[in-house]
């Protein structure tokens, strides 16, 4: 993926997904990805799990919310914001907004 602003290229590799919950008390699934060979967890925001079910009347797929995390790294990337940290935190709006988009909650 390439950033708009510095055209600057980006290689992106999924690695796996988890509940946060067991590994740093998180209320969130983290997905790790490495972004040109360093790694970044994109940690979605649990609660907005449980709405997405009352919502849609099914949980999210794995796959699904790997797609989530994946297309908010790509929106992040792909506006120039540098990626200070080892952990991009997605609130539960966040979260449903990128699930509607990608046409899985309608």
């Amino acid at each position: 993926m390439r950033s708009r602003l510095t055209r600057e290229e980006h290689t992106v590799r999924f690695s796996h997904l988890w509940s946060a919950i067991a590994t740093r008390h998180s209320d969130t699934i983290d997905c790790k990805f490495l972004v040109n060979g360093r790694g970044v967890v994109v940690a979605l925001a649990h609660p907005a799990f449980g709405e997405f079910r009352e919502r849609a009347g099914r949980p999210l797929t794995d796959q699904e919310t790997a797609a989530l995390a994946a297309a908010y790294l790509r929106e992040y990337l792909e506006s120039d914001r540098e990626i200070s940290g080892a952990t991009l935190a997605v609130g539960r709006e966040e979260v449903l907004r990128l699930a509607g988009s990608l046409g899985f909650l309608r």
